[in-house]
C-alpha cells in the first residue's frame, strides 16, 4: 500500500482498506462466537479468510449487526464448495476490471486477492474421517498399519469454507 495519495481532488490521505478490515472483523466475530476452533490454528485462519472473502465479495459488510436476511445469504453462499470457488473467481475478476484510473490501487481488493491466493495455494492436511468409527470396532491388523496411511492434502479453502459455513449457522 502506498502511504499517501496525491492524485485527484482528495488531497493527501491514507489508503485504508476499511471494507476488507470490517469483513474480516465480522468473520472473526462469527468464528469466535461459534467457538469452533482455536484462533491460533491454520484452520481458523482458513475459515476466517473464506468467510471474510464471502462477506467482502457479497457487496461488503453491513454497518450494524448482520440482519437475518444477510446471514441467510451468507449461509447459502458458503453451502457449496465448488460453486463457492467459481463464485469467488467470478466476483474477483469482475472487481479487477479497470473501473478506476490507472495507478489507483484498491487496498481492499489487494487484501481480498491476497486472502484468495493464500486459500488457493496453501494446502492443509485433511482429517482422516475413516479413522473415526464406533467404539466397538477391533483395532486394525499390524500388517495393515503401514498400507492405509495415505494423507490427503487439500487447498485451505476446502477446509475453511465448511468451518465458515458452520460458524454462520451458529451465529
Amino acid at each position: 500500500m502506498r502511504p499517501e495519495h496525491h492524485e485527484g481532488t482528495g488531497g493527501a490521505g491514507l489508503l485504508v482498506p476499511m471494507a476488507w478490515m470490517y469483513s474480516e472483523y465480522i468473520a472473526d466475530e462469527m468464528l469466535v462466537t461459534g467457538d469452533l476452533m482455536e484462533p491460533a490454528t491454520l484452520e481458523y485462519r482458513a475459515g476466517r479468510d473464506a468467510l471474510a472473502l464471502t462477506i467482502f465479495l457479497s457487496d461488503g459488510a453491513a454497518a450494524q449487526d448482520l440482519p437475518a436476511a444477510r446471514v441467510d445469504e451468507l449461509r447459502l453462499l458458503t453451502a457449496y464448495g465448488a460453486a463457492w470457488r467459481r463464485w469467488v473467481c467470478a466476483r474477483l475478476e469482475a472487481l479487477e476490471r479497470p473501473t478506476t484510473r490507472p495507478g489507483a490501487a484498491d487496498p481492499d481488493l489487494a487484501l481480498a486477492r491476497a486472502a484468495w491466493r493464500w486459500l488457493e495455494e496453501t494446502e492443509m492436511l485433511a482429517a482422516d474421517l475413516d479413522a473415526v468409527g464406533p467404539q466397538g470396532w477391533p483395532p486394525p491388523d499390524e500388517e495393515d498399519e503401514g498400507e492405509g496411511e495415505a494423507q490427503v492434502w487439500t487447498p485451505a479453502w476446502q477446509l475453511g469454507l465448511p468451518l465458515g459455513h458452520l460458524a454462520v449457522h451458529l451465529y
